[in-house]
């Protein structure tokens, strides 16, 4: 086969290939289809479940014989997305209406991962094959699969909106949809509105539905925000823990504050950090109320006690646990969802109305397939009981008859030929037979034990019953009324069964504040031993053991409990930590890790200045790397809230070794490693933004680099330790910078 070779412009086809896997991972990945509200690989491993017979009331069925019967025949990406999914469907944490009955370990609201697959079970749950797979054959299109050996169904014939019921998350390609999960009862009762007056508002609609259900409870704190959310398909949603105070039945019983479910977006996160969160309230003394924390969830729910002073202010602790960790969240709601092919932000009627169109849709094929099977029954019913009547007649036909061919010819047409009657009279009789195909098939495969009088008469009445369902098929398929009352009845009956009570209580609470209570700042001092571990002590303290914490200690900073520490390291960042965050502690207490109070990394930098932040705004600070560069900045540069920032720009490769305040001083002295001095005046150093790299301050030979820094004042006699003497730095030859130096 010849070669064929196209010529194409390269940014057309980049920009034509990533158009079209863009749009395959939003509408076959990641999107679900506003119809069943399911995205294609949720949609595989029920529609497998359901062909595997992995029934509600059957045994459960190992989660790999699912995944991999899945991943073969339907849906060819990896086995872990498919249980991913399996497991989540099975996850009463995660799903408004859980769809899967998971067997085994599967995971746990902390953030617990599921078992392997090859560990745990699973079968369908009775709401998924009652409400998401029956008449499956009759409603929906089935399409082939991927590589044409089986088929599968487009969409699944979901019976309620499933789009609200257990919502969806996910990240396609520059779009995402983030829909909340909704109580079945309530959204039923909407739909049932709904078809009662299309034209109700949002607002009206809302009566209903009342806002989203998430299924790990808590509270939505912002209602007034609902009616533009649902209007929209875009909005904020403010989620809330719920917390209830529960006192002292005796007085000498604590009065305690109770967490007994968590906002929906801390699924995952795990009750872990929650404590870990409210323990470090407790230690920087923002809960001063708190006197233990305990951790009480099992399997019945969760509760994380809290243990109050008498007489603490219960109002103003809920509002710092709302504002200071995640007990207060937001759930961003972006309704999206595939709808005629394409992503559309939906909105609450949107979604009502794709829904009815497609359960219009879908019942129609349903009767129309009914009423078709029906007048099939109705016409063989019809031949078989004109043929009890000529039974005789049929009879003797058949006798007749030299094959099966000539006797079904006669039946459907009168034609006698080829057959022997012993009564000519029977043969003009014969020729009457005006039987359908059917018909004729039908009287050929009758058994004897119909001509019993009993069977005549249930015959007759299934004929009867056939022509009844034919009138009332007839009628849902030409009056829409009808096709309404069909999807009521279908909604009240899966209402009945399944719906559950309310679990996300929908209020409007204002935005958490509390005044923190400030104390008047006195005088302490930070220290930070050489293993990285800080601690304040009182100033006082400080000066009574004063040589004992020197000797023990790399770092004494004087500072005020209302300062921050400013921790400048090598590698070019700058730490902030607010003195009143670092634990208090007596002479001899270890401390803390500096790692634990700060994003201070030990194991990549270490620190080479620390400041107080209070004195930054009046001072400048010189900064040296150890390839000569140098540069004096002011201090009002590194005035910051952040507790992370860049100290300066290094080159590629370079370090700090030294940062000095400048404060009176005009003269100074950098030491390479090779023990060359350079000595030169301040004022030759530029003074710059923290964001350059600097000036020469030295220049170094092959593998030399600079190692420390002084400042001097002119005139003051300086000397330092080098190999086995000193060096006297104010009598070193004044040179200027960017020189060599003189070598020690």
């Amino acid at each position: 086969m010849a070669e064929k070779i196209i010529t194409t412009e390269y940014s057309e086809e980049m920009q034509r290939s990533y158009l079209n896997y863009s749009m395959s991972v939003i509408t076959a990945r990641a999107i679900p289809d506003a119809r069943d509200g399911l995205k294609p690989v949720q949609r595989r491993v029920l529609f497998d479940m359901e062909r595997l017979k992995v029934d509600w009331d059957k045994p459960h069925r190992k989660s790999a014989r699912i995944v991999g019967d899945t991943m073969g025949k339907y849906h060819p990406h990896g086995d872990s997305s498919i249980y991913d999914t399996l497991v989540v469907m099975a996850q009463p944490f995660k799903k408004g209406m859980k769809l899967i009955d998971g067997h085994g370990n599967f995971g746990s609201i902390e953030g617990d991962t599921a078992a392997a697959m090859r560990y745990t079970e699973a079968r369908l749950e009775k709401f998924a094959q009652d409400v998401y797979l029956k008449d499956l054959d009759k409603t929906v299109r089935f399409v082939p699969n991927y590589d044409e050996t089986e088929t599968e169904p487009e969409v699944l014939p979901v019976r309620v909106p499933n789009l609200l019921v257990n919502g969806s998350e996910g990240i396609a390609v520059g779009m995402s949809t983030s829909i909340p999960t909704h109580n079945l009862g309530e959204v039923i009762d909407t739909v049932m509105a709904y078809i009662d007056n299309p034209e109700l508002s949002t607002s009206e609609l809302l009566e209903k539905l009342h806002g989203p259900d998430f299924p790990t409870g808590g509270i939505v704190a912002n209602k007034s925000d609902l009616e533009e959310i649902y209007e929209t398909g875009m909005g904020k949603l403010r989620l809330r823990a719920k917390i209830v105070l529960e006192e002292g039945q005796r007085k000498s019983d604590k009065d305690k504050l109770v967490i007994t479910e968590i906002p929906y977006t801390m699924v995952g996160a795990g009750i872990a950090k929650c404590l870990t969160d409210i323990a470090a309230l407790v230690e920087n003394r923002t809960l001063t109320e708190v006197t233990d924390i305990s951790n009480q969830s099992n399997k019945e729910g969760i509760r994380i006690v809290l243990e109050l002073r008498k007489g603490s202010d219960i109002e103003r602790i809920r509002n710092i646990l709302y504002k200071k960790t995640r007990l207060e969240d937001t759930f961003g709601v972006n309704m999206l969802a595939i709808a005629g092919g394409r992503p559309e932000t939906m909105t609450l009627r949107s979604i009502l109305k794709n829904y009815l169109d497609f359960q219009y849709e879908n019942n129609t094929r349903k009767y129309q397939i009914l009423l078709e099977k029906e007048e099939e029954n109705k016409e063989i019913k019809e031949g078989l009981i004109k043929a009890v009547d000529v039974i005789d007649l049929i009879i003797a036909t058949l006798r007749g008859a030299k094959s099966l061919k000539e006797a079904r010819s006669c039946l459907i047409s009168g034609d006698t030929s080829g057959i022997t009657f012993q009564d000519p009279a029977l043969e003009k009789q014969a020729k009457g037979f005006h039987f359908t195909e059917r018909q004729a098939e039908a009287i050929l495969q009758m058994r004897l034990y119909r001509l019993v009088g009993l069977e005549l008469i249930q015959l007759q009445k299934e004929y009867l019953d056939s022509l009844q369902k034919i009138r009332k098929y007839s009628k849902i398929l030409k009056n829409r009324e009808s096709m309404n009352d069909v999807i009521r009845e279908d909604l009240r009956a899966i209402r009945k069964e399944f719906a559950k009570e309310r679990r996300t209580q929908i209020e409007d609470s204002g935005i958490a504040t509390y005044e923190e209570r400030v104390e008047a700042a006195r005088e302490a001092v930070f220290v930070l031993d050489r293993f990285g571990y800080a601690k304040t002590i009182d100033r006082s303290l400080y000066e009574k053991n004063k040589e004992t914490v020197d000797s023990e200690n790399v770092w004494i900073i004087p500072c005020m409990t209302d300062d921050r520490i400013a921790l400048f390291t090598d590698q070019g960042s700058l730490h902030t930590v607010k003195v009143a965050d670092i634990p208090a502690g007596k002479i001899r207490d270890k401390g803390t890790p500096i790692d634990n109070i700060s994003r201070f990394d030990g194991s990549v930098e270490r620190p080479i200045q620390i400041l107080c932040t209070k004195n930054l705004e009046s001072q400048k600070l010189l900064f040296t790397t150890a390839q000569g560069m140098i540069k004096v900045v002011p201090g009002s540069e590194f005035i910051t809230n952040n507790r992370a920032v860049a100290a300066t720009k290094l080159m590629e490769g370079d370090v700090l070794v030294s940062i000095l305040p400048v404060e009176e001083m005009d003269e100074v002295v950098l030491q390479s490693k090779s023990g060359f001095f350079l000595r030169f005046m301040l004022e030759e150093v530029s003074e710059m933004k923290k964001g350059t790299k600097g000036v020469k301050g030295m220049t170094l030979g092959k593998n030399d680099e600079v190692q420390t820094a002084w400042l001097l004042t002119t005139g003051t006699e300086l000397n330092v330790p080098y190999k086995e003497k000193e060096v006297h730095l104010n009598r070193l030859k004044l040179a200027k910078r960017g020189g060599k130096g003189t070598r020690q």
